[in-house]
């Protein structure tokens, strides 16, 4: 099978267990470990390793098949797999040693909280990061960390900080459990930290410079349009998932002081219609995108600044269209919505979490407008 057909494959067992990863506020380790066992995890690493490198719409529609059965759980293999394709940017040997276990998971936050030094020939980190997604089912976490002078944070040519992913074997790493949230509860997305820990440089990664050293296509994409990319197919899949699920209640379901079942009322009838329009053109929009910037990899050409940028935009509108859409399936629902153990809450949920992440948050128009209008942006946020 396919990744894609992997992940379907999985459906059934998610939905039984969706409540459950939700009160355990993290994907539950035998679960993680079946995930891993099947390769899901291993989509984005290089083949010489005995990663799948799959093409990106292949990525797009594994998270997005589990997403439509629990957004958590798609978005701890988005983590995993985005996280993973950092491996095509270390040196073989590295990276093998590290996944060399086949059910290895990786895990990540770039943001840059950490502050690194130099210590020889590694690097000595400290610092603190939030968001840490699926990271008490990782054997190596990276993060993103500031690299420090004696006068303060090393520039580059720009003017700006330099900063680096560091990536830390797990017992390197104290777990914070700060995660007590309205959406994705069964992402375990914790807190992390470390201090003065020790990371050589070879283990260390610069997505903005640092050049694929793996000769796949895969990983000549843009790394940041895979991050998006992979957070609108959550968005997707979860939205997808509240169609099906309105769908098995309005067949059952009548609204108080109707005979009528939710699914025979005119109204309902419409407004489900076009949010399953809506849906389904933000996501005809979203992967049209994504094989538009793959063929110009693929063909071996550098995807300029608004080939990335329209990727960009299609995944922020997809999340926002996906939420839209759970908003109002939730609002036809009713009453019986808002009961814990309707999924449509949930949904709702979800959707309105994933929103709030920095690749497809609502700022991400501003920057791509600027882009499409001409006006000069910093490269390297595309």
């Amino acid at each position: 099978m396919n990744p894609v057909e992997i992940a379907r494959s999985f459906q059934d067992e998610l939905r039984q267990r969706a409540p459950e990863i939700e009160q355990a506020r993290r994907l539950p380790a035998d679960l993680a470990r079946k995930l891993a066992g099947t390769g899901l995890f291993r989509m984005l690493l290089p083949r010489g390793i005995g990663g799948l490198e799959s093409p990106p719409a292949t990525v797009a529609g594994a998270i997005e098949a589990l997403s439509e059965a629990d957004a958590s759980t798609g978005w701890c293999l988005m983590i995993g797999a985005t996280t993973a394709m950092l491996a095509g940017r270390l040196p073989q040997a590295l990276a093998a040693g590290m996944f060399a276990d086949p059910s290895v998971i990786a895990s990540g936050v770039f943001a840059p909280m950490g502050k690194a030094v130099e210590d020889g020939d590694n690097w000595r980190v400290t610092g603190r990061w939030k968001w840490g997604s699926g990271s008490q089912n990782a054997a190596w976490v990276a993060g993103g960390a500031v690299l420090m002078g004696q006068d303060g944070p090393l520039l580059g040519p720009s003017g700006q900080p330099l900063h680096r992913m560091m990536i830390f074997a797990a017992d390197q790493v104290e777990m914070i459990d700060t995660w007590r949230t309205s959406g994705l509860c069964g992402t375990g997305s914790l807190d992390f930290a470390v201090r003065d820990a020790i990371v050589p440089r070879a283990r260390s990664v610069a997505l903005h410079s640092d050049p694929p050293l793996a000769e796949g296509a895969v990983f000549r994409f843009p790394p940041f349009g895979m991050l998006a990319m992979g957070i609108a197919a959550v968005a997707i899949g979860n939205a997808r998932g509240a169609l099906a699920d309105f769908a098995g209640l309005a067949a059952s379901q009548s609204s108080q002081g109707s005979q009528r079942t939710l699914a025979e009322r005119n109204v309902v009838q419409a407004e489900f219609a076009q949010v399953s329009g809506a849906v389904a053109a933000a996501r005809s929009r979203y992967f049209e995108a994504i094989e538009a910037l793959w063929r110009t990899v693929e063909q071996g050409d550098a995807p300029g600044i608004e080939d990335r940028a329209l990727l960009r935009l299609a995944c922020a509108h997809a999340a926002q269209v996906c939420a839209d859409a759970c908003r109002r399936l939730y609002d036809l629902g009713g009453g019986a919505a808002v009961f814990l153990d309707s999924p449509l809450q949930r949904r709702f949920r979800d959707a309105h979490v994933i929103t709030h992440h920095i690749m497809v948050a609502p700022q991400m128009f501003e920057l791509t407008g600027r882009v499409l209008l001409g006006l000069p942006t910093r490269d390297e946020l595309i």
